[in-house]
């Protein structure tokens, strides 16, 4: 088990205060405020302590926990309450989801500060590094948070992106012609967001990146050779990015379906989170290609879930307040490129 670097210092400090007084060495603290990297959050704090709701002993049991991070139009609920909690609480996997504001509409930058909280919230009670699931913009924006509070580069151990829109979709582009949400703006090919997201390096050392996605992704476009938009290309951390029709040549998946049923997706998920690095094509057995769906997803409310599923993307898609433009990158993301 790797402890975080930040509660590594919190706790030398305190042990060595305490020796110096005489006295008997506390039991190890909590991160404090000033052990904090990057830009202040500008996000009120009772709002970050409510958007992340946790299961199980995040300090105990077997591995690291899990942070769940949905995709645009989405929340926990609607996203993973139906697929990956329940095939987490099989794995014996304690974890947290984050609610991102406006069902992850709105401002990416300030999406980001909710994940910023998560991290080093769930990694301070948990003692340890954590481990990242993220569907779509869910599978992206934790790499906004690495880039811009460096703290948090300890707090991580795994972070795995399905269908995440690393580099962007060209689909943006006749969606926001007439405006469209702050989120879809940002997550354009070639936005002033991702341009800034992707300067420099893309990864960090000592995290492993897991990025699959689909051929067949009709959201996150193109997603197919020679640069698919959710590949990572550069940087020092361990990368590992596959298609899931590199398990499973025929297999037909849409951008939807990966962040929910998808079998040959979870067992990459499975695969990056229960062994040391990225996850490993070589190791998923091959007979997941036959499985309709993944671990945790109930045949008897798939038709109820799904319904609920798609309704929350089709309301949040009709009724989320269109912007002309992309909103102004923050003053500490222009020239940065580390």
């Amino acid at each position: 088990m790797r402890v975080t670097t930040r509660w590594m210092r919190g706790f030398a400090a305190s042990a060595l205060s305490a020796f110096m007084l005489g006295v008997a060495v506390p039991s190890p603290p909590l991160a404090a405020a000033d052990d904090h990297s990057g830009p202040r959050l500008r996000v009120d704090a009772t709002a970050l302590d409510e958007s992340l709701a946790c299961h199980g002993d995040l300090a105990g049991g077997p591995g690291a926990p899990v942070l769940l991070i949905p995709g645009t139009t989405l929340e926990p609920r609607g996203n993973f309450d139906w697929n990956y909690e329940p095939a987490l609480r099989q794995l014996g996997r304690s974890y947290c989801a984050v609610t991102l504001p406006g069902h992850a509409m709105g401002d990416i930058q300030i999406a980001a500060e909710y994940v910023v909280h998560a991290l080093r919230t769930m990694s301070d009670r948990a003692r340890r590094r954590i481990d990242v699931v993220g569907f779509s913009q869910g599978g992206m924006i934790s790499r906004w948070a690495l880039k811009f509070w460096p703290d948090t580069r300890d707090d991580v151990d795994d972070l795995v992106g399905i269908d995440p829109s690393n580099h962007g979709t060209l689909d943006a582009y006749p969606v926001c012609a007439a405006g469209c949400a702050p989120a879809f703006w940002q997550q354009q090919t070639g936005s002033h967001f991702l341009a800034a997201l992707n300067a420099g390096q893309e990864t960090y050392p000592g995290i492993s990146y897991t990025q699959m996605y689909t051929l067949t992704d009709e959201v996150v476009v193109p997603n197919f050779p020679p640069a698919p938009s959710s590949e990572l290309r550069a940087g020092p951390g361990r990368i590992r990015n596959v298609a899931v029709q590199q398990i499973c040549p025929v297999h037909l998946a849409d951008h939807l379906s990966m962040g929910s049923i998808d079998a040959v997706g979870y067992a990459l998920v499975r695969d990056a989170i229960t062994h040391e690095g990225p996850a490993d094509p070589a190791r998923v057995d091959r007979s997941v290609c036959a499985q309709p769906l993944m671990p945790g997803v109930d045949p008897l409310t798939l038709p109820v879930n799904e319904a609920r599923y798609n309704a929350e993307v089709a309301t949040t898609l009709a009724t989320y307040p269109h912007v002309p433009a992309e909103p102004a990158l923050a003053d500490y993301a222009r020239g940065r490129r580390d």
